[in-house]
């Protein structure tokens, strides 16, 4: 998979060194900035001018090889959640990854960042013999005023697939017990929070009181009204069938060694994804995108 010299980047992009030695992409556009390490394809940072970050990073935060960065923007494949027989990184191997960066664009508006992964990247990496599948990733990060993030998952294998897939983002909220996640009426959801298999179904906006773990079957956008902020946040996607909404609130932060104490109150995750029952099957050759835009907006 052949990668873009760092000399043929354009002025707005530079390859550095960022935290924990990790490389480090850094956007500088017109419209906006932002941060994508190679390890794990993961935006940390997306900043549109004039605005304050729209992507919780925590402080806490591990970067280093074989450690997933808490924050940003996740990719979850080739599962969702623990792996088959629990043995294996939960939300899989490719956050765990370096990844190439293939091109690298900005035509004035946005900056465009491409980068790839392979099944041959990842031999070595926990979790890659429990899912023993050829396939090729693309990721397309866009960066403007708006953020576009689009995976693509290529099958260069002989035989079909089963996979999920899971942009996790995080987003930076001022108080999130104040928070309404709009978009989600009427939706039938998974609550992982109340125990296995409680189905139950979404009544008005979703607001946070406690400890949230909810796999929604929806392919309408969100929005993440955060009051305090005075600002919203728009989350359109296209190819995806789940959204995830997720806050692990004091009792379960209290045991993550990545998040600092009380920083479970400035975060919401939206995520876009195919988990569950809406995993995507992929025949032999073929190929799934699925696509995420944010946006924001005053309130």
């Amino acid at each position: 998979m052949p990668a873009i010299r760092a000399a043929d980047l354009p002025a707005a992009v530079t390859l550095g060194t960022g935290q924990g030695g990790l490389p480090v992409l850094r956007v500088a556009g017109r419209d906006a900035d932002a941060e994508v390490y190679l390890h794990g394809a993961h935006v940390t940072a997306w900043r549109p001018a004039g605005q304050d970050p729209v992507l919780w990073l925590s402080a806490a935060s591990r970067f280093a090889p074989g450690s997933a960065i808490r924050g940003g923007v996740p990719i979850c494949f080739p599962w969702f959640g623990p792996a088959p027989g629990g043995r294996a990184p939960s939300h899989g191997f490719a956050r765990l990854a370096t990844w190439h960066l293939l091109d690298a664009t900005d035509d004035g508006a946005a900056v465009t960042l491409v980068l790839g992964l392979t099944d041959a990247d990842v031999t070595d990496l926990p979790g890659a013999g429990e899912w023993p599948h050829p396939f090729t990733l693309t990721y397309t990060v866009t960066v403007g005023a708006e953020l576009t993030l689009a995976l693509t998952v290529q099958n260069t294998g002989r035989e079909p697939v089963v996979l999920e897939e899971a942009l996790h983002t995080y987003l930076a909220v001022r108080d999130v017990t104040a928070v309404r996640v709009e978009g989600l009426d009427g939706a039938a959801y998974l609550d992982k929070a109340a125990g296995a298999g409680q189905q139950r179904t979404q009544h008005g906006p979703v607001t946070l009181t406690e400890e949230t773990d909810r796999v929604y079957r929806s392919t309408a956008p969100t929005t993440v009204v955060d009051p305090a902020a005075s600002r919203a946040v728009t989350v359109t996607k296209d190819g995806s069938a789940s959204t995830v909404v997720w806050n692990p609130w004091a009792a379960k932060a209290a045991a993550l060694p990545d998040v600092a104490d009380g920083a479970w109150r400035s975060m919401v995750c939206v995520e876009t994804a195919n988990a569950l029952d809406d995993a995507v099957t992929l025949d032999a050759g073929a190929s799934h995108t699925m696509t995420a835009r944010y946006a924001v907006a005053a309130q």
